[in-house]
């Protein structure tokens, strides 16, 4: 398929594969292997002189229906899938970059992402700046002879932080470099970074994709001279997608569209009701005018997207840990995970779960302060939501 369909219709018939038996229905492979029909097939199968599967590990029917129809939806030329959203940015980088490379990055990063940037990969001779997200100048003064990878994401976690694609492609290009692109935040439904310049692209399909919470997955997404060295990197190394969890994503992508339009929207209405409460000291929402990168959000993506983050002043007395944890632990409705893109509505508190492990110091640098908070907007009704969160009305 290509662009002639729209994206509802991609997400909905894009990559589909259909058996003997002529179900409407993607299929579902759980088997390990697969027959040749003679020693010379499976000879020619190995080598890569005839296409089909092999072993699930890195060649799956359900599989390759997830990769075909994120690509589709993408604009990408191929998708690699892995296990989480992890193992995509590890299998990324494994695959493009070599001992003594250099990469620069977004300090405004899911946790995660700088343990691995800054704590693992730097022991395995991968040389890291990190910066900040909207400074395409600190971005053009890091770059180095060897940088060989710029790495952001945007909207950023928690801070929804707005970068700009295509002046950061333009800085990794002249650099020499490839520019990766989280877009877990928006998925294609909202943002596409290839169009805006971006050489790869990064999913966490835990996330929006799936849409329900139910399991892990991710994938890299590029064109096809840069996605074989990930691929080759997933093949031995194994990072790879379940079957069952591949089908989950497929579904999940049917009504992908329908979902980040439901999510933006009350995203946006609840961001705009936390602004006129009393306990809000600031709304970190890209649909919002008063976002810092606005204008921008409005250029590069079709919607703001399900993520509010806020900062609650803290009663007399209070510090600012205890104010956002008494927002917490008051709520009912909302559950407390650090999760998101689920239709339910989830809850966190950055500096203590997913970016607990960075430093103090560098949760600063990120604007990662002790009274944070950050929702992921589910599907539930927009009031139930706000009177979930009433204890922000009450001075």
């Amino acid at each position: 398929m290509n662009d002639e369909y729209h994206l509802e219709t991609l997400a909905v018939r894009a990559g589909t594969l259909t058996t003997e038996f002529g179900e409407n229905s993607e299929a579902l492979f759980l088997n390990s292997s697969f027959r040749f029909k003679n020693a010379a097939q499976a000879a020619a199968r190995f080598g890569g002189t005839e296409p089909g599967n092999i072993y699930s590990r890195f060649t799956n029917p359900t599989v390759t229906m997830f990769q075909d129809k994120l690509a589709a939806l993408e604009g990408a030329e191929q998708c690699v899938a892995t296990a989480s959203g992890m193992a995509a940015i590890l299998a990324c980088i494994m695959g493009i970059c070599s001992a003594g490379d250099h990469v620069v990055a977004s300090r405004s990063v899911f946790g995660t992402t700088v343990q691995l940037f800054s704590n693992i990969l730097k022991r395995w001779g991968l040389e890291v700046t990190l910066v900040p997200l909207t400074d395409i100048a600190a971005w053009k003064a890091a770059a180095k002879p060897n940088t060989k990878l710029f790495f952001a994401e945007t909207p950023s976690n928690p801070l929804t932080e707005v970068g700009d694609i295509a002046k950061l492609a333009e800085a990794a290009h002249a650099a020499g470099a490839y520019l990766a692109i989280d877009n877990c935040f928006c998925t294609p439904a909202l943002q596409q970074p290839l169009k805006l310049g971006a050489d790869i692209v990064i999913h966490s399909a835990t996330k929006y994709i799936d849409g329900q919470g139910r399991v892990l997955g991710g994938a890299v997404l590029g064109n096809k001279t840069l996605m074989e060295p990930v691929y080759g990197f997933l093949r031995t190394a194994g990072v790879t997608m379940s079957a069952f969890n591949a089908w989950v994503f497929v579904k999940g992508m049917e009504t992908l569209q329908i979902r980040m339009e439901a999510h933006a929207a009350r995203a946006l209405a609840i961001a705009q009701w936390l602004e006129q409460q009393p306990r809000v000291a600031r709304v970190h929402y890209p649909g919002l005018p008063s976002h810092p990168q606005y204008a921008l959000a409005q250029q590069q993506q079709r919607l703001g997207g399900g993520i509010v983050t806020f900062e609650v002043k803290p009663r007399a007395g209070q510090s600012e840990q205890e104010a956002a944890w008494e927002l917490i632990d008051a709520t009912r409705l909302i559950s407390i995970t650090a999760n998101l893109g689920d239709a339910k509505s989830t809850i966190t508190h950055p500096a203590t779960t997913t970016h607990s492990r960075v430093t103090a110091e560098a949760r600063a640098e990120a604007g990662i302060r002790d009274n944070l908070v950050r929702i992921a907007v589910g599907l539930e009704h927009v009031e139930d939501l706000k009177n979930d969160l009433q204890l922000l009305s009450k001075a």
